[in-house]
């Protein structure tokens, strides 16, 4: 069999999978409809896993996993915004790594409204100017991030769902050769972050230029052909300057957390995590208690961290904690109403790491 005959079978599924998914839209529009009689959220985590989770164990390859949850995610997002258009606020600027986060969960077809500071991205959704929140909250060598938990300790929306991300750095210039390379503009950390390689490539010794974010290196790298910029991919790609090495950190097990945030609550997909705050009485005891509250239930914690109380003058705390359930396991419910006047829940939603 030849190429032409090879194309023409491609063409000949493409031509079916339009069909399909043009089908889907009009059941997924019907959907729609029925929610906004009802009030159902449009964004369903749980319901997306569980379709990824089937499909998955009904495959015979030669596709992974990976890239049936790729495919899918994109399908999703588009079927979303036939459902309603999807407005998502994020942690600017454009082309930094928490907008490479919300595009994986939201695509391409959504509304993206980058913002300067984590504090803004969450009046955004409580304005109603945005649906959903996207911010990180942790990152596995720089630890957690204070506003985010500082706005969490504040706000009433919850956490609709996480996604884990790795960090990956690349080298894009308009350059042809590494020698015609006089300066490299980045954001600080990110050159501390690729020193090996820098020295490796002996560009160690030519000028860096910090700036506030490695979107605004890459925008500069675009308009300067003697220089390049360390980046992330979607900012090489949205300033459209070509990508010389990928993957450049010296840690490639470098991974934020994310979490989305918005006005609706989650129902139980049966491998869930749950957050809150915990603020506890200043007595002798009062942790341990609390902590034991939780092997007694049989419920695994998975994460706690203390943090000030931004409201308050003095040394008082807040625990931010991740254990796997969901609120509304019969466990956690006898659990949150014995400790009901300590608990802020954040929300209940499917693990994802």
């Amino acid at each position: 069999m030849n190429l032409d005959e090879l194309r023409k079978q491609i063409d000949s599924i493409d031509d079916k999978l339009l069909e399909l998914l043009n089908e889907r839209i009009k059941i997924v529009q019907k959907v729609g409809e029925l929610k906004h009689k009802t009030g159902g959220a449009i964004y369903r985590p749980e319901r997306e896993k569980a379709i990824i989770k089937r499909l998955s164990e009904q495959n015979n390859g030669p596709m992974t996993e990976a890239a049936i949850e790729a495919i899918f995610l994109e399908i999703f997002a588009v079927a979303r915004n036939f459902e309603q258009p999807q407005k998502v606020a994020y942690l600017g600027p454009e082309g930094s790594f928490t907008h490479q986060a919300a595009e994986n969960r939201f695509g391409a077809m959504s509304e993206y409204i980058p913002l300067h500071s984590i504090s803004a991205v969450f009046k955004a959704v409580h304005a109603k100017r945005a649906k959903f929140a996207v911010v990180p909250i942790e990152n596995n060598t720089n630890g957690f991030v204070g506003e985010t938990l500082d706005e969490l300790a504040k706000t009433d929306l919850k956490i609709v769902a996480e996604l884990y991300m790795p960090i990956h750095h690349s080298f894009v210039t308009k350059a042809q050769k590494l020698h015609n390379i006089k300066r490299i503009y980045s954001k600080d950390i990110a050159f501390n972050q690729c020193r090996n390689f820098l020295m490796e490539h002996e560009l160690d010794a030519i000028e860096y230029i910090p700036v506030e974010s490695t979107s605004k290196a890459a925008k500069l790298a675009s308009q300067d052909p003697e220089s390049a910029a360390i980046c992330s991919h979607i900012a090489a790609k949205l300033y459209q300057v070509p990508v010389m090495f990928e993957n450049i950190e010296d840690n490639h097990k470098n991974k934020t957390r994310f979490i989305i945030l918005s006005d609706f609550e989650n129902l139980q997909s049966g491998d869930d995590k749950t957050s809150i705050l915990a603020r506890l009485f200043d007595r002798p005891g009062s942790l341990y208690e609390f902590l034991q509250s939780f092997h007694d239930a049989n419920v695994n914690l998975k994460k706690i961290e203390s943090r000030p109380a931004p409201e308050e003058e003095g040394f008082d705390y807040w625990f931010y904690i991740d254990f796997e359930g969901h609120k509304d396991d019969p466990n956690i419910q006898k659990l949150f109403k014995k400790h009901e006047s300590e608990i802020k829940y954040l929300g209940s939603y499917v693990k994802n790491g």
